[in-house]
């Protein structure tokens, strides 16, 4: 089962986010906090990190360093902040994908889009992640992303 941690400080967002993922098949420990989520990628060995950018105490920016300094576990960043700048940062920081939080509940973009945006960042069911890398069709870099790709996703040892 696919291991995701997601640090999401705004309750609503992380219990929503949470449940979808779960209902998905994967495994996830939610924290609300930059200091609780690196705890908690050191701890829990997930697969994919899922992080919101405005946290209290620790921003996301500092975690997704810090996380990518250590090895190449994928990290989407998940926030309501979508200005370029703030895309910019986040990409620059490390992450491998962006996605903005929808504004308003009558957005077009459905409710489970960070979770199919998440999916598309995790191995397939029943195979090993320690060693798999994205397939083409689903790794950052290819066209219907647009994203700069990385080299093939590893967790540390």
């Amino acid at each position: 089962m696919p291991r995701v941690v997601l640090v999401e400080d705004d309750p609503s967002v992380r219990d929503g986010v949470e449940m979808g993922l779960l209902r998905r098949g994967h495994d996830v420990l939610a924290t609300a906090t930059g200091e609780a989520g690196l705890e908690a990628v050191d701890t829990f060995r997930p697969d994919l990190l899922l992080l919101d950018l405005m946290l209290p105490g620790m921003d996301g920016v500092e975690v997704c360093r810090r996380v990518r300094a250590r090895g190449q576990l994928p990290i989407i960043m998940l926030t309501a902040r979508g200005d370029d700048v703030d895309i910019v940062v986040g990409l620059d920081a490390g992450a491998d994908d962006y996605v903005v939080k929808p504004p308003a509940p009558r957005s077009s973009r459905p409710a489970s889009a960070p979770c199919c945006a998440a999916s598309k960042h995790l191995p397939a069911y029943g195979t090993s992640s320690n060693t798999t890398a994205p397939s083409p069709s689903t790794a950052p870099g290819t066209p219907s992303s647009g994203r700069a790709s990385r080299s093939p996703w590893r967790r540390p040892s």
